[in-house]
């Protein structure tokens, strides 16, 4: 592959900076510009040249260049990143726009004419980027100054784009590029693998790729062009192998950080599985310990339980013993009642026959008294009828009733 590679800065100074090339680097600016900004004119303000390289007067490889508007543009190619590449890009701006104040051309000095505010010129700095600087997938961005909470923009303040194009994050296959910018970028990033005869048809529809492509493969240098070009080219090597080996590097950190990760999360799972079990040993321990003080107390009520069995069996022993004299006494006793009981109950029986025959004795003698008793009645109311008593004297003398005293009186005939 003898071909040159344009991301080398000598090789994109002299292939997209030379009077010759505006239309490739309108066409790689408009790729660039939003659809509302494309240009129609870009003119060179400062043209490769190599006699000018030859003496050393360019010493920074940028492309300075204006449209039909007036805006200007600062183009560069850059395949090293430093930690401070933002400030390095806002210092190139404020420098071209501060310096459209700073001199006069000789045709503004003869005229002696002056500069003032107004007649300052938007400014725009193109950056184009073989690393990566913002920590995202995008690939292209442009910074400006807005509004920070309405993203509102002014008039008087639209003096300043910056665009960042970072080639190292472009991906896209040639069977996918769809826009302009994808064709220049997939272009920059393999020309070297090119030549005219074999460009792509991804990339030759775009003529002005088609064009680079020619130019570059008869790209000629002299001999401190090419030793130039030979030392950034090794730089550019160089660095490419230095971010494969960072990269390596870092792949292998994070497949060590994964793997101590990993590590980790396992001892963290064992320390957390191992403090688990210590708790459960610990739980286990306090419900043993719980558990022997439980026993203990169980054993002393236990041994208390027995003592008073024991007394108690003593107090048992002692009532059997009381219980049983007792029973003695009480079998004694009940002898002694049963005898008394049967004595009582023949002298029941005695005094039963006995109250029997006096029953007896006296129901005779009541009914020989009330026999006695009658027959005397009768007999004193007889004497009264022979005395003449009438019968209410009779009745009220012997309580004999009416009937009685009649019959009486019928027996007598009187």
């Amino acid at each position: 592959m003898s071909r040159v590679n344009p991301k080398i800065d000598l090789v994109f100074k002299k292939l997209f900076g030379s009077e010759e090339n505006q239309d490739i680097l309108m066409s790689l600016v408009n790729a660039i510009l939003p659809q509302h900004q494309q240009i129609a004119e870009l003119s060179l303000k400062n043209t490769y040249n190599v006699s000018d390289y030859a003496e050393g007067k360019l010493s920074i490889l940028d492309i300075k260049a204006q449209d039909e508007n007036g805006v200007l543009y600062d183009i560069e190619m850059q395949i090293k990143g430093t930690g401070f590449y933002g400030k390095r890009t806002l210092y190139y701006w404020a420098k071209m726009f501060g310096a459209q104040l700073d001199y006069l051309t000789e045709e503004e000095r003869d005229l002696k004419n002056r500069r003032g505010y107004s007649d300052l010129r938007k400014c725009i700095v193109i950056s184009l980027m073989d690393f990566v600087f913002f920590e995202d997938g995008k690939y292209h961005r442009c910074y400006m100054l807005k509004d920070r909470e309405n993203n509102e923009t002014h008039a008087d303040l639209d003096y300043l784009d910056l665009y960042f194009v970072e080639m190292d994050k472009f991906d896209v296959g040639l069977a996918f590029v769809q826009t302009a910018l994808e064709r220049w970028i997939a272009f920059l990033n393999n020309a070297y693998h090119y030549t005219n005869g074999t460009l792509p048809k991804e990339l030759a529809q775009v003529k002005e790729i088609k064009k680079a492509s020619a130019k570059l493969d008869v790209m000629y240098f002299d001999e401190k062009e090419r030793q130039y070009y030979e030392s950034q080219q090794k730089f550019w090597l160089d660095e490419i192998s230095r971010i494969q080996e960072m990269t390596d590097k870092m792949e292998a950190a994070e497949k060590t950080a994964i793997e101590t990760e990993k590590a980790l999360v396992a001892t963290q799972k064992a320390l957390a599985e191992t403090e688990k079990a210590a708790a459960e040993t610990q739980r286990a321990l306090a419900e043993s310990e719980k558990a022997a003080t439980e026993t203990q107390r169980a054993l002393a009520e236990a041994e208390k339980a027995a003592a008073e069995t024991q007394r108690a069996l003593a107090e048992a022993e002692k009532a059997l013993t009381e219980t049983e004299r007792a029973a003695a006494e009480t079998q004694r006793a009940l002898a002694e009642t049963e005898k008394a009981l049967t004595e009582s109950e023949k002298a029941a029986t005695e005094t039963q026959r006995a109250l029997a025959e006096a029953a007896k004795a006296l129901a005779e003698s009541e009914r020989a008294a009330a026999e006695a008793g009658q027959n005397s009645k009768i007999e004193i109311a007889r004497t009264a009828l022979n005395k003449g008593f009438d019968n209410d004297s009779i009745v009220e003398l012997t309580g004999l009733s009416l009937a009685q005293i009649q019959e009486l009186r019928n027996e007598a005939k009187l």
